[in-house]
């Protein structure tokens, strides 16, 4: 109809011409306009007809189709990361004044993380100035209300969408790319329309690019003649390490607390940059499930407003309305909760922002084959979460005002908080030995966005005396709520809650805890603090997450020795510096004391100068400044108590070569990261290796072999076995964590000489009525007498069964310190306990408990503990060593590396490897 409407002009436009040259003037002039106008028609009409994902939408074609960009349609193709940045480029060079792209930061492996901006040009031009004003809204102390009211009326709404955090969860940067083109090609659609009037569209099209470059290479390997849907292929099932973790094998998605990875650092930066009013999080869940948007399942973090909680809500109910719509299927209130604050949909309320996460079930692929018959198409995935997120975008912008004023009010309402506590106002990090962990402790909190102090001064605060390099936190401050949420040492779940978890426990359910229960800093990092009922009055200075801890060298001209107190991370990384740079140095089995009356505690380093080369003093000055070390020259070797530096209790620390499992059957994130914290933390290297490798190779170039927690029994056979304990034997240490412990604790491995234990029973049932011969037939029963429900509970209850299962909670751990292993460490540290395992004690013949859990009263240092496992936990051990021939067992029956954040326990980590390789005796 267009077409003819266009043509009939033209006639009726010739008709007109008054001369022939007019008419030839006229025809060309027509024809060309026409021409124009034809075409411009014809190729909105092939956008129009390229995307069907919102009906009823004419896309202007200034802006590029996925077509002409990719080479095919939305949904057609899983788009690799490189494409997806392609095509972004491709929008921001037709759309420079609507859309305008950022790099926030690099992965490991060197790929660019980008976010999108898409508003009005108007909000594009002035984004710093956007940035200020919302950080101006974000402090009642410069901003009063009279302000952030002039403030509301002029900022426009903002919300951020991120997508791909878990690189195999893939239709989200799909998604994300149409959402881009749709708001851009489309800016007169009514939705759209409302949207860009008042709001701007943050876009974070991809959060994990190596995970997502690791899923669609494995994938299209494994594509043949054509795509399959089945659960059991090739396309359907990754190989180790699958899609979902960065280069680390990280879940990055657990990462917003300790921000390890640079991807999450970089989004932390920005978030803090821009404070968006409404953030959220698209995910993919199991295929057969529908979709999951908010309101969130119970608990809700109780530093979650109100207000916060509602507005997604609303959000969610506009969902509901679009889903209905397209007839999508979906569910709320399930599964996914709001209690851990680590999430990347959970950490953006603690600045004031309203979150949430969406989950679609995954097609993993360009189908899948769903249990009730339907296939899953990846288009329909991919359709799911950009319907989503342009009715989040949409939910915003109709609560446009209600959001300011409420992001404002979250902001006051934690300032109140914080000066109404009377027990918690303010926290303190004084001066202790630990100074490494409570710098980064304070430098992290900064990182976040607290606002952290440390005193030039000594001052008095609560009754107590702090010297002067005290750090402290007032949590009378806009980000007051997070302090509190991260540094009390419980965050109690609703009372209902935990009533209705111990029922379904009762009835032998599953709880419905979704993550840990405990993530306070302070205990996961063993750093001591205090708090304050009072603000705090003292000369300080402001730190930020560039704060250095500054190493010294007292005396480096010292004619005998340099040493370095044992028991923090920059005593470790000073070890681990000086061992890769060829120093010789000792560390003594014992704590001593010189004659001048200064202490050293069990571990501490002794770099003699007698046996090291003569530019030594230059290399301690260069690594006491690289890793903050304090170092402390001597003119004299004399000491008044404990081992003497040539005494037999101090042993030469070696640069032993350290290996660790890799690959099937080892977990992924476990040996990610246990790789992080040796690579990253510790700062020495480690060689993967492959178990296919492992177990048939000649170890003998290594001193230490690590397991991470999998199941190994999949994969050692006996054969395997002999090797590893010949290997431990002749002198290797096996370092083994979690389910790896299990594995060396095994029956058939029998290299560690601990059983596990089942779930202890005060009481069997004692209702059987039968008690004559055994029933010959096994086909039948003894007869019983039941008399109430529980009987049936008792009777369906496997006997000889595992604890029940620890969602995860911090236990007290107590620590042997005459032993070697434990050089360094505080008598107290946290541990992280999460699933069923509990260990029977090593006997005295076979080895050491070394560290055990604490007694029933105090084990549970941190969250929510089954009453039973309680009990059972308490004395039994956390580490194991175990002598074997010229070498050892050195075993946790828990992970000391899990997600990088426990901190607290790298000193026992470092003398597993470093002084347990010194104290091994192999074969030379």
């Amino acid at each position: 109809m267009n077409r003819f409407f266009t043509f009939f002009t033209l006639f009726a436009f010739v008709t007109l011409m008054k001369n022939r040259l007019s008419v030839i003037v006229g025809l060309w002039l027509a024809s060309s306009v026409c021409l124009v106008f034809a075409s411009s028609l014809w190729a909105t009409e092939v956008a129009t007809e390229e995307y069907d994902l919102w009906p009823n939408t004419e896309y202007n074609t200034n802006i590029p189709t996925h077509t002409q960009v990719l080479g095919y349609k939305v949904g057609e193709r899983i788009t690799s990361y490189a494409d997806m940045l392609r095509f972004f480029e491709a929008l921001e060079s037709a759309a420079p004044e609507r859309i305008k792209l950022f790099e926030y930061g690099r992965t490991w492996e060197g790929r660019k993380l980008i976010y999108a901006a898409i508003g009005a040009p108007e909000l594009i031009k002035n984004l710093d100035g956007f940035a200020k004003n919302m950080q101006k809204l974000s402090d009642p102390r410069v901003t009063n209300k009279q302000q952030a009211k002039a403030l509301q009326s002029v900022l426009p709404s903002s919300v951020w969408l991120e997508y791909g955090v878990h690189g195999n969860e893939i239709s989200s940067t799909d998604a994300a790319m149409m959402t881009a083109y749709h708001l851009l090609a489309a800016p007169d659609e009514a939705t759209n329309k409302k949207i860009l009037s008042n709001t701007l569209v943050f876009i974070d099209p991809l959060q994990n690019p190596d995970g997502r470059a690791r899923f669609t290479q494995r994938y299209y390997a494994t594509v043949g003649l054509e795509h399959s849907s089945d659960r059991i292929s090739a396309e359907q099932n990754e190989p180790w390490p699958k899609g979902r973790t960065n280069h680390y094998l990280f879940d990055m998605n657990r990462d917003w607390l300790a921000i390890t990875q640079p991807e999450t650092a970089g989004k932390v930066k920005i978030l803090n940059h821009y404070r968006p009013l409404v953030v959220i999080d698209l995910h993919e869940m199991g295929g057969d499930n529908s979709y999951f948007f908010a309101p969130s399942a119970q608990p809700f973090n109780p530093n979650m407003s109100q207000n916060q909680i509602d507005n997604i809500g609303l959000i969610g109910r506009n969902h509901g309305k679009h889903f209905d719509r397209f007839g999508f299927d979906y569910f709320t209130r399930e599964v996914y909760d709001a209690f851990y604050p680590g999430y990347g949909d959970s950490w953006p309320t603690f600045y004031g922002a309203s979150a949430s996460t969406y989950e679609v079930g995954s097609a993993r692929g360009m189908g899948f084959k769903k249990q009730n018959g339907e296939l899953l198409t990846y288009k329909d995935t991919v359709h799911k979460h950009f319907v989503a997120s342009i009715s989040t975008a949409e939910g915003v912008a109709d609560n446009h005002a209600k959001l300011l004023k409420d992001f404002y009010q979250y902001q006051v309402d934690a300032i109140a908080s914080g000066k109404a506590d009377k027990k918690e106002r303010v926290y303190l990090l004084p001066m202790q030995r630990d100074r490494a962990g409570a710098h980064k402790l304070a430098t992290l909190m900064a990182r976040h966005g607290v606002e952290v102090n440390q005193s030039t001064e000594s001052f008095k605060a609560c009754g107590k005396d702090y010297s002067a390099g005290t750090y402290w936190i007032d949590t009378a401050q806009p980000r007051g709520k997070f302090v509190k949420t991260t540094f009390t040492e419980q965050v109690n779940m609703p009372d209902e809650f935990i009533k209705e978890q111990e029922r379904r426990r009762a009835r032998l359910l599953n709880d419905e805890i979704y993550d840990v229960t405990a993530w306070s800093l302070p205990l996961m990092f063993n750093i001591e603090t205090d708090a304050c009922n009072k603000a705090i009055k003292v000369n300080s200075i402001s730190i930020d997450e560039t704060h250095k801890l500054s190493g010294n060298v007292s005396n480096p001209k010292a004619s005998v020795a340099f040493l370095v107190a044992w028991g923090d991370m920059a005593a470790v990384r000073f070890l681990t510096g000086a061992l890769q740079q060829g120093l010789v140095v000792k560390s003594a089995d014992k704590a001593f004391v010189l004659e001048n009356k200064q202490a050293f505690p069990a571990g501490s380093l002794i770099i003699e100068r007698r046996v090291n080369k003569a530019d030594y003093a230059d290399v301690v000055l260069s690594l006491a400044n690289q890793t903050g070390a304090s170092v402390i020259g001597v003119d004299s070797s004399w000491v008044i108590d404990g081992p003497s530096f040539g005494s037999n209790n101090t042993v030469t620390m070696s640069a032993p070569k350290v290996a660790m499992a890799w690959d099937e059957p080892v977990y992924p994130q476990s040996a990610g990261n246990t790789r992080f914290v040796i690579e990253r933390q510790l700062n020495y290297p480690v060689t993967a290796i492959r178990i296919n490798m492992l177990t048939k190779s000649n170890l003998a170039n290594y001193q230490v072999l690590i397991l991470p927690s999998g199941d190994y029994q999949k994969s050692f056979d006996k054969s395997a076995i002999k090797n590893l304990k010949n290997w431990v034997q002749n002198g290797g240490v096996l370092v083994t964590f979690g389910k790896a412990t299990q594995f060396v604790a095994s029956s058939d491995v029998a290299l560690l000489d601990v059983k596990r234990e089942f779930a202890y029973k005060k009481s069997e049932n004692k209702k059987s009525v039968d008690k004559g011969s055994a029933e010959k037939n096994k086909s039948r029963a003894k007869g019983q007498l039941f008399t109430e429900k529980q009987d049936l509970l008792d009777a369906s209850e496997v006997k000889q069964q595992s604890p029940d299962n620890v969602a995860g909670i911090l236990a007290n751990v107590e620590v042997d310190q005459e032993h070697w292993l434990t050089a360094g460490v505080n008598k107290n540290v946290v541990a992280l306990v999460l699933g069923r395992d509990i260990y029977a004690p090593i006997t005295l013949k076979s080895g050491k408990n070394v560290a055990w859990f604490s007694g029933p009263e105090t084990v549970l240092a941190s969250g929510y503990l089954w009453q039973e496992n309680k009990e059972q936990l308490a004395y039994k051990p956390f580490l194991i060593h175990q002598p074997l021939g010229k070498g050892m067992l050195v075993s946790f029956t828990q992970e000391p590396t899990t997600r990088a954040y426990l901190d607290g326990l790298n000193v026992l980590l470092t003398n597993s490897i470093f002084r347990a390789a010194a104290h091994a005796k192999p074969l030379r």
